[in-house]
Parts: C-alpha cells; structure tokens; sequence
C-alpha cells in the first residue's frame, strides 16, 4: 500500500509523490498525521545547508496526528488516540539515556533525518516515543510540543529565578518559544532582539522589549542569561558581550559551524558558557503538559497551509513569512 507525501529530493526541490506505508516494528505504532510543523532546522536541510538532510527524505519532526495501528508487542496504545511523539529515536539504555540526558544518546536518530519523518499521511514511531494529547489540546498544539520542548531544556540548563534579566537573539520559534517558557519560570525583564521586524512585534505581543539593536537599551550593569538562538558568529560574539561578569550563555542555534570568541574576555569575566541541544524526555515532557495548561500561547501567529504546499511555504519562510511565527501543515484533506 502507498501513502501521499511531500519528498525533498534535492536543494530547494520538494514534490508530492506516492510512497509505501511504512512497515511496523513489532514496538512501533503507525500514526496517522494530522499536523506537520515546519522547522528552521528543514530549512536549511531545504537549500542544501544540512549534511543531515539527504536527498531522497521525508522530513518533519514536529506533528500529532491519531493512532492507526500498532505493533504487536505493543499494548499501551490503541487505534484511534490522538497524539504527539518525541522524534528524537534514542536507544534507552546508554549512561545518557538512563540518567535523564537522551539527547546526547550515540546512537540517537531523528526522524526527519535520519529516518522517515512526518511530511506524509502515516508515519511508524516507537510506542515509547509516543504522548497522548489531552482531549482539550488541539492538534496544532500538539505539533509544538517538539519545538517548545527546545526552548524547556535552555530555560532549564540556564537555571533562570524571576529576578534574573534575560537576552534572547533571534525571534524565530526557538526565540518566542524561550521568551514564553522563561515567563513561566517568573522572569518579567526580557530583552530579544532580531532584525525581522514583524517577528519584534510578535515579541511585542508577548510581552517583552523587542529591538534590533542593544544601542537603545540601556545595558550598563549587562544580562544575567543570554540565549543565542541564531548561530552566527556576530550573535555568538554579541551575546559574550552582553553577559555582565559571572552571567550565562547560552548556545543553541547551529547556524554556523564555526565561531571565533573573545574567550580571554570570558575567561576575566567569568562567562558561563554551554550549547543546548534538543531536549530530553523530561524536557518533552514539560513542554506538553505547560501547552496542556494553557501557559504557552502562538496559535495567533501560525499559519496552516496543505501538505501540498509545503514547497511554497518552505520558500515563503526563507524569503520573508512576515507575522508568522511557524507555519503548520494540514493533512485533513488528503
């Protein structure tokens, strides 16, 4: 049997094709996607940026959709629940794995990557990978559970306290997920700055100063935390630099690859510095029960569109989405 999906089959070329239905594993459940976000990771996969996204691949990573058969070993899940899955594939047993740190499994696997994602009707997860979606949680919802869950483990690696004042670079997903998320731990002086001035009103919206530039704010006494969710090596270096003496740093875009950094003036100032990858289970977790909550709020600015689309919607967001803040995909009418 075939299933509809959308196929990047090289830089900047994506096409509806038919492909097989996945076949199960005897612990995997076969989900029926309803929902497909589109990450900013896929969009440098998309121009050929990624050595991780390799032609022929169906990417997607951040979805929920509605059981539709599983595996036979598994019986903690049945046909017809709606749910959202952790997508990061991780072997379970590893030192990391069982001390809370699957992110940095080895032998980790996303899917989207480096198995078949979620830009298709169905789509096989390990049943342990996979969350029921509270009846009240809609399935746009559950397709953020993956990118807030991001912006849970930098909030939770920076040890934020109500008092502390934050810097975010970049206003992308990632950025408004991190402002939102830092709200929830009590923070109130936010800061992020970003040159996409339809994204600074969004910020706006949440609630925080939003600039493109720090010359306008008044930063003698410096941040407590910063958040680098670009990746370039101007952020990276501005980021140091706007950290007062003893405050954090946090890295966790992957734009570049390489970075030079004023490590002597982080060496006198004692800069704490970490990179922040994915998230762990308990990260995930978190994410899913504040959405469940009702502290997490960007349906406002999301925009659905059809699977069928996805390849305009990709060039959309590299050229200029304006007041959209993550562009979902629907699979209701395929």
């Amino acid at each position: 049997m075939t299933m509809k999906a959308l196929v990047y089959e090289g830089p900047r070329t994506m096409n509806m094709r038919e492909v097989p239905i996945p076949v199960l594993k005897s612990d995997e459940v076969l989900i029926r996607v309803e929902r497909v976000g589109i990450c900013g990771s896929e969009l440098g996969g998309y121009l050929g940026h990624n050595s991780l996204r390799k032609p022929p691949l169906i990417m997607g990573h951040e979805f929920s959709g509605i059981i539709e058969s599983v595996g036979e070993q598994v019986n903690s899940f049945q046909p017809g629940v709606r749910v959202t899955a952790n997508p990061l594939v991780t072997c379970g047993t590893c030192r990391y794995c069982r001390n809370g740190q699957s992110q940095l499994c080895s032998a980790r696997n996303l899917l989207g990557a480096h198995r078949p994602g979620a830009f298709a009707q169905f789509v096989a997860v390990p049943a342990k990978n996979v969350y029921r979606l509270e009846d009240h949680i809609s399935f746009d919802e559950g397709a953020l559970a993956e990118p807030l869950a991001c912006a849970v483990h930098i909030c939770r690696l920076l040890s934020l306290t109500p008092t502390n004042r934050l810097l975010i670079y970049g206003a992308g997903p990632i950025g408004l997920f991190a402002l939102q998320a830092a709200k929830v731990y009590g923070l109130s002086d936010i800061v992020i700055v970003d040159l996409n001035e339809a994204r600074l009103e969004i910020a706006r919206e949440l609630g925080c100063i939003a600039v493109t530039s720090l010359d306008s704010i008044d930063n003698a006494n410096g941040f407590d935390a910063v958040i680098d969710a670009v990746g370039a090596e101007f952020t990276r270096q501005k980021s140091i630099a706007a950290a007062r003496p003893g405050g954090k740093v946090i890295f966790t875009g992957l734009h570049e690859a390489d970075s030079k950094l004023p490590v002597n003036d982080m060496i006198r100032n004692e800069i704490w510095t970490q990179g922040a990858f994915a998230y762990s289970e308990e990260d995930f977790e978190t994410a899913l029960l504040w959405i469940g909550q009702g502290k997490i709020h960007l349906l406002p600015w999301m925009e659905t569109a059809q699977l069928s689309d996805g390849s305009a919607c990709f060039e959309k967001l590299i050229t200029g989405p304006g007041k959209v803040a993550k562009i979902v995909l629907s699979l209701e009418n395929i």
